[in-house]
């Protein structure tokens, strides 16, 4: 299960978003995970709240000048019962100091308490992308993975069947590499996958024959892309005697699921002399003409049912 420290949370957005720690330093080493949202009282960010407290509560002006204007006592109660629950930090957004009695309780509790001059609305905006990402569901999954013509195609097919090869000519028409062999798939919203290169494989392409290539030496930065949605597979096939035939004309998308997200899958048979990089840029193509919804075989079809129709009218 992925989980982020508040320690590396404050790291990752220190710059970004003008944070200084200012109390509850030994808290850093506190946790967020996914598991910790699942309870529907609980939400990952949000403004103040008393009574389902988030587990990163921000405090943008709104919510200062409310704390300010509570009698004292009243206030640190309040504070004292937030910050005994599951909290992971507070941030106070968009003003210059933060209440005393916050600076109070966090450094009585230890959780962490950092200020930001960024106003709160905007702060939680930039965070929400970043926590995503951060605590998304993950796998691995064999395959190439490229951007093709702007959109995230993986290349899956049996070991030996020439993926990486195909890699190889789709970057030499100036394709990205995202990550070859292994690829990482975070679940970043609910029907978007979003996939990365491991460290170790970073910039690298095995080529039976050839070896480990480094791609960002031989093409330059631009044939590499850090990450990319998925949206399509392509998958190689040997044809062979215990192969299901292709259909020719297929009614329906073919889909495969990954994390419980569909995507469109297309089946390419590999033989002697065709252009795999061809197809695979043509399948892309015609991907994004379904995605506007021009189907070419659903208007071949309706084109075919015109004519049998026109023929069988006798006016």
């Amino acid at each position: 299960m992925p989980q982020l420290s508040i320690a590396r949370l404050f790291e990752d957005n220190r710059d970004k978003l003008k944070l200084a720690w200012i109390a509850g330093h030994l808290g850093g080493t506190k946790d967020l995970n996914s598991e910790l949202t699942k309870d529907s009282s609980k939400g990952l960010i949000g403004h103040l709240n008393f009574i389902h407290p988030n587990l990163i509560q921000v405090l943008g002006a709104s919510e200062v000048e409310y704390l300010n204007g509570l009698e004292p006592r009243l206030c640190s109660e309040n504070l004292n019962r937030v910050a005994t629950r599951e909290l992971a930090c507070f941030i106070v957004a968009g003003v210059d100091s933060a209440p005393a009695a916050l600076v109070r309780i966090a450094e009585a509790t230890q959780t962490p308490l950092f200020l930001s001059p960024v106003p709160s609305v905007e702060l939680m905006w930039m965070l929400r992308p970043y926590l995503a990402r951060a605590l998304a569901e993950s796998t691995t999954v064999h395959g190439v993975f490229l951007d093709v013509l702007g959109v995230g195609v993986l290349l899956t097919g049996d070991s030996g069947v020439g993926k990486s090869e195909l890699a190889l000519e789709l970057v030499s028409r100036g394709s990205g590499l995202i990550a070859d062999d292994a690829v990482e798939f975070y679940r970043v919203g609910p029907d978007t996958l979003e996939g990365r290169c491991p460290p170790l494989l970073k910039d690298f392409l095995e080529v039976r024959g050839l070896g480990v290539l480094n791609i960002r030496s031989i093409y330059g930065e631009a044939a590499l892309r850090p990450r990319k949605n998925l949206r399509l597979i392509v998958h190689l096939e040997r044809p062979g005697p215990d192969l299901t035939p292709l259909e020719r004309l297929p009614l329906k998308p073919g889909t495969e699921t990954i994390m419980g997200v569909e995507i469109r899958k297309v089946t390419i048979p590999v033989a002697a002399g065709r252009n795999l990089a061809v197809l695979t840029e043509a399948a892309v193509r015609n991907h994004v003409l379904q995605l506007r919804g021009m189907d070419s075989t659903q208007e071949f079809i309706a084109r075919q049912a015109r004519q049998l129709n026109d023929r069988d009218d006798p006016s």
